[in-house]
């Protein structure tokens, strides 16, 4: 009875805490910085491609941040989010195996 009581709190708890936190779009984020940075490392990224992918980063996390402003993410504002994201991977995907390198950093 305690167990079936507690899990219909949570169930109902869950929804609100999930409206306004986006833990998926913030992992992933945080993944794409890292092949970014994992790019440099080994040569795969010039200085310019690097910066350009920074900045499409930076949008990124600026539309989180308006989607966040009104203390509710709705699920376009995630889709949008998400579609945001799969572009930038992308992105990071191309130039790290285009033909441009630069010599690997020790």
């Amino acid at each position: 009875m305690k167990t079936t009581i507690l899990a219909a709190l949570l169930a109902a708890a869950l929804p609100v805490a999930a409206q306004t936190s986006t833990p998926r779009v913030d992992q992933r984020q945080v993944n794409q910085e890292a092949r970014i940075q994992q790019g440099v490392q080994s040569g795969q990224l010039t200085a310019k491609e690097t910066a350009k992918l920074e900045k499409g980063q930076a949008k990124v996390a600026a539309k989180e941040a308006k989607a966040k402003a009104d203390g509710k993410v709705t699920a376009k504002e995630r889709k949008k989010l998400a579609k945001g994201q799969d572009k930038q991977s992308k992105k990071i995907y191309k130039e790290k195996h285009d033909k441009q390198t630069t010599a690997p950093k020790s």
